[in-house]
């Protein structure tokens, strides 16, 4: 490749390495300020708790019912597929153990992330690339009312709040449709079924799927805030924000899911208990 050639290439990847590290860079202050009037507001008993509650409902709404839609299959399908391996090599007995820390340790963070990704960052993306189009967050701070303290905030406590809610349905639902199953169609034993997933399974693992539901709510609903925040163009600045809200959202779920399974597989391996 000539020279000539490589110039323009060269010139859109530090152009996109640059815009790249700028979206990190404000997300983070964007992320310090949420946490920052989060600490100061409580600690002052100035937590608008109404809003609160109200965000926290809207978003309970709008992800309680696909949660538990997507746990069944994602418990049952795990189980078939568990199922079956465990019948070719003759190791039954494991199959609850197999197929429910499937569903604890990955599949239920997973899927609580991506729900989040997909309705509530489109919710929160939406609402706030409409305030900003309509420039009511310009009219907010000639207020002298900041918008990450009156908007983003209360989405950040609700989302988090509402995150180990949608991750224990959807494990316990998971759970669950992996016994019927693993009963139904492997002809496994209820009993042999919990007994190896109690050998197996440990708090460790429960607290860090819900730690991860609370680091990919953490993320969604910064990313969709500092998206819809940034929204110019009318509604079709709206329509773009929620669309990248979304794509950001799964991609540095998937990154952060990778971080976290190698931070718990190097200093608390699984072991019979």
């Amino acid at each position: 490749m000539s020279d000539t050639a490589a110039t323009p290439l060269v010139q859109f990847l530090t152009t996109k390495a640059e815009r790249s590290l700028s979206t990190i860079g404000r997300t983070t202050q964007l992320a310090a300020a949420v946490l920052t009037y989060s600490v100061v507001d409580t600690v002052r008993g100035r937590l608008p708790i109404i809003e609160l509650l109200t965000q926290t409902w809207t978003l309970l709404k709008v992800t309680a019912l696909p949660a538990l839609l997507m746990a069944i299959p994602i418990g049952a399908e795990v189980s078939v597929q568990v199922g079956g391996l465990m019948g070719q090599v003759g190791a039954n007995s494991l199959a609850g153990a197999a197929s429910g820390l499937g569903v604890i340790s990955q599949g239920a963070p997973m899927a609580t992330g991506l729900l989040m990704s997909g309705a509530a960052a489109s919710a929160v993306a939406s609402d706030l690339g409409s305030r900003t189009i309509r420039e009511e967050t310009d009219a907010m701070r000639v207020m002298g009312i900041d918008p990450v303290e009156r908007l983003v905030m209360p989405r950040f406590l609700a989302m988090v709040l509402i995150s180990p809610i949608l991750c224990t349905v959807i494990i316990s639902a998971g759970v669950f449709a992996g016994l019927f199953i693993a009963v139904s169609v492997n002809g496994l034993v209820p009993g042999s079924f919990w007994q190896s997933l109690g050998a197996f399974a440990t708090v460790t693992d429960v607290v860090f799927a819900i730690a991860k539901a609370m680091a990919f709510a953490a993320i969604v609903v910064l990313v969709a805030s500092l998206r819809g925040l940034e929204a110019k163009g009318g509604p079709r600045g709206v329509a773009d924000a929620v669309n990248a809200s979304v794509v950001l959202s799964v991609v540095a779920i998937f990154i952060t899911n990778l971080l976290f399974t190698q931070f718990q597989s190097m200093f608390f391996p699984n072991q019979v208990s």
